[in-house]
């Protein structure tokens, strides 16, 4: 038996009977691959040939040719994990473990296509089940000496029951609720009292006073006894351990299944892409594409890296990306996006984006790092629940002095549950809860429908927005401007000018150059690359074309260069009554030629501003075109002249922002160029299109993933909505202890008699927690 190895360095191939392939070359791995059945197989070898005496591949014996089909590069050493807690974003840690603040559990910072492991939600189920099958003979115990108290003294013994809840009880309480004892000890080394603090005296109160019950019952007065023995209380420490246990499994779960969310959305990305050659096509492992790649892309396959279509005709499925259940028709020229579904159509598509660069892996990493991100709303719970727990702590030792003065006898033992009562019902985790779950679900739903949130702030500033100021080219319009009509001057040649001003515009970063790039290629010209450029921002270029000094630009920009417009004036009209943009040439001093450009308004443009007048916004538009141009679109999609701001420069748009701030309105800016950028930065909330520059997406706090600004009324239900959702899990957690720790403390005794046990005290402080978290996942089923 024959096998063939290519090697891929020198390529000489290597004939070798009965062998093992073992191969790697400076630290790069390679797939093998059989010539015959096609099967791949990945080795990581330390030698370059060893004889064996079977052909073995990962466990396989093959009879065909094998040979070297590509490589596989290996992965960089990551940097260390960082741990992060949910509710104090501050507290990093390079492994997991507690928050030592908050005591609660650390979370991995970054999300990752591999399955991560929560090493504290496999750490807690463990401990609930093995806690409740030891706890279980203590609660059976209590309940029998409850309801058959005279037949349990008489069987086993009043003695040897209480010796036997406390073998049992013991590795419940020692081992189950050790990590709650050492984040209770953390919370006072720290200074730092939290939910833990409360649970910590409470549990091991009640577990010292039981156990001291049963080892040194004689030492107790009769203060403490009740018809000449002294009650223990190790099944309500039981309960209470595997009750906090079960709701701190039911949190991890709730947080692990939205980090499991945006983590199924890295897995969309397919393994494989099929590059093509200049002869040939192959399979490459998605990490090797790099930009400028061919790629193939078949039918009902999901679309490797961003990228544009060069050939071929489809629908893609964007919905997992964009929130629309609508497929889009791709052509060539078509912009696709990583882990889409194509349809029936084979497309060729050449890559723009790859790796972290794709949209996928940017909304991923935006959407993580606004659910680690604070709302200032956050500042009131922890201000509050900074004296929380010390106001619980004096409140329980008020009761427990209370009941052991005035109280029924046993007055000392009632005073103990009384005040453990206190500590258990208390729920401080509730607080801090509130506004970080309903973050984390709202940036995740909105992730879902097409509405980036780069952080809380800006969630939660959104709610408050009452003017939305919106940049006109691509934001309102399609962003792809192309020339509609040339006039030149008497005895020019149409088709000269225009080449001369593309040369010069081929240069240009402007939505317009591309217009004039475009319509001289539509035309056939040659177009001859400027020898000099220099832009004046918000006005136009100039430079040196084939020996030509070309302006093109604004008529400002004309007039600051001193050349008079002469008889073209009389033609301006003629552009600006079909609502294109003017812009003026000039060649060696003097006015040449008009060119009216075109951007068509998005389709979707009127219906969204209608509706975002119908939420209470004022729209506003600036814009750098004429006037006249500016409220011919404005008249179009259905916005009042008052609120058209024309001819601004870059700078004019910032001054605009920052003057109605200074009015005491709320700003939003919507846009999607480098000229927004500044006022994006300056708004109180940014808004930039998923469509535009990477410098308006970095400058603004909300992007919308199509540049469809009906997704700016989409954010705005999503901002209010989880600002509601926080109000109501703030009311619930304040109403909850202000009515539950005065009640455990026993108030309402002296009047009904009603005094809470410490078993149901610990359900209720879970059932908090719980209602928190159940309320925050509503915001998944919100309506966009």
């Amino acid at each position: 038996m024959q096998v063939e190895i290519k090697d891929p360095v020198c390529g000489m191939n290597v004939n070798v009977d009965k062998a093992k392939f073992i191969y790697e070359y400076n630290g790069v791995k390679y797939l093998f691959c059989c010539s015959e059945c096609k099967n791949t197989f990945e080795h990581n070898p330390s030698t370059f040939l060893e004889i064996r005496n079977t052909i073995e591949l990962q466990g396989q014996t093959h009879k065909h040719k094998i040979s070297v089909s590509m490589p596989i590069v290996k992965p960089s050493p990551s940097s260390e994990s960082t741990y992060i807690c949910p509710m104090c974003s501050e507290v990093q840690a390079t492994k997991p473990g507690a928050c030592p603040s908050c005591g609660m559990a650390l979370q991995l910072r970054t999300i990752t296509i591999a399955k991560q492991t929560d090493p504290e939600l496999h750490n807690m189920n463990r401990r609930f089940w093995i806690g409740a099958l030891i706890g279980l003979p203590v609660v059976f115990l209590a309940l029998a000496e409850m309801m058959l108290g005279s037949y349990i003294d008489s069987s086993i013994g009043y003695s040897t029951s209480k010796w036997i809840q406390f073998l049992f009880a013991t590795p419940v309480v020692v081992w189950v609720g050790k990590p709650f004892f050492e984040r209770c000890w953390a919370s006072f080394i720290n200074r730092s009292p939290n939910m833990f603090t409360l649970i910590g005296l409470g549990v091991g109160s009640a577990y010292l006073y039981s156990a001291a019950a049963t080892l040194f019952p004689q030492l107790f007065p009769v203060g403490f006894q009740m018809e000449g023995r002294v009650e223990p209380y190790f099944d309500t420490s039981v309960v209470i351990i595997l009750l906090v246990v079960l709701g701190q499994l039911l949190e991890l779960h709730a947080q692990y299944r939205t980090r499991s969310e945006l983590r199924s959305l890295l897995q969309l990305e397919p393994t494989v892409a099929h590059r093509l050659g200049e002869q040939s096509e192959e399979d490459v492992p998605l990490a090797m594409v790099k930009v400028g790649d061919i790629l193939r892309v078949r039918p009902g396959e999901r679309i490797p890296v961003d990228g544009v279509v060069m050939n071929g005709r489809s629908t893609v499925d964007e919905s997992m990306i964009s929130g629309e259940p609508i497929p889009i028709e791709t052509v060539p020229g078509s912009q696709v996006i990583g882990a889409t579904l194509n349809g029936n159509g084979g497309l060729i598509i050449r890559a723009e984006r790859v790796g972290h660069e794709t949209l996928l892996a940017q909304i991923v990493r935006m959407v993580n790092e606004a659910q680690l991100s604070r709302a200032p709303i956050q500042d009131l719970a922890d201000r509050l629940a900074k004296y929380f727990v010390p106001a619980v702590v004096a409140i329980a030792v008020i009761a427990f002095i209370g009941w052991g003065l005035w109280g029924p006898e046993p007055r000392f033992a009632s005073a103990l549950v009384s005040a453990v009562t206190v500590l258990i019902i208390a729920c401080p985790c509730a607080l801090g809860l509130a506004t970080p779950m309903a973050v984390v679900v709202g940036t995740g739903r909105g992730a879902t429908a097409g509405v980036l949130i780069r952080n809380a702030e800006a969630l939660e500033m959104l709610e408050r927005v009452n003017t939305l100021i919106i940049d006109k080219t691509g934001t309102l319009t399609e962003g792809k401007p192309r020339v509609q009509t040339v006039i030149v001057s008497m005895g020019q040649d149409e088709n000269e000018v225009l080449c001369l001003a593309a040369g010069l515009e081929i240069a240009s970063e402007h939505p317009l150059a591309d217009a004039f790039v475009s319509e001289a290629k539509r035309r056939k010209l040659q177009i001859v690359p400027a020898t000099t450029f220099q832009s004046e921002i918000g006005r136009g270029v100039v430079g040196t074309v084939d020996g030509y000094q070309i302006i093109v630009g604004t008529r400002a920009m004309l007039e600051r260069h001193s050349i008079d417009l002469g008889s073209l004036v009389g033609r301006i009209d003629e552009i600006t009554q079909r609502t294109e943009t003017v812009v003026y040439i000039g060649i060696n001093g003097r006015a040449v030629g008009l060119v009216g450009i075109s951007d068509p308004v998005k389709a979707s443009t009127p219906a969204a501003i209608r509706q975002l007048k119908a939420e209470g916004l004022r729209v506003v538009m600036a814009t750098g075109d004429s006037r006249l141009t500016a409220e011919a679109v404005a008249d179009e999609i259905g916005l009042d002249i008052d609120d058209v701001i024309p001819e601004l420069l870059p700078v004019d748009k910032l001054r605009v922002v920052t003057e109605r701030q200074a009015a005491g309105l709320v700003v939003a800016m919507a846009g999607d160029g480098i000229n927004d950028a500044p006022a994006l930065a300056a708004a109180s909330v940014g808004i930039a299109m998923g469509t535009g520059t990477d410098v308006a997406m970095e400058s603004a706090g909300v992007t919308l993933v199509k540049g469809d600004i009906q997704a700016i009324a989409r954010a705005l239900h999503l901002s209010r909505a989880t600002m509601r959702n926080i109000r109501q899990n703030l009311v619930l957690a304040f109403v909850y202890n202000l009515i539950g720790v005065p009640v455990a403390a026993g108030v309402l005794y002296p009047f009904f008699g009603l005094l809470i046990n410490p078993l149901w005290a610990c359900v209720a402080m879970t059932m908090s927690s719980l209602s928190v978290i159940g309320n925050a996942l509503r915001l998944r089923r919100v309506v966009l």
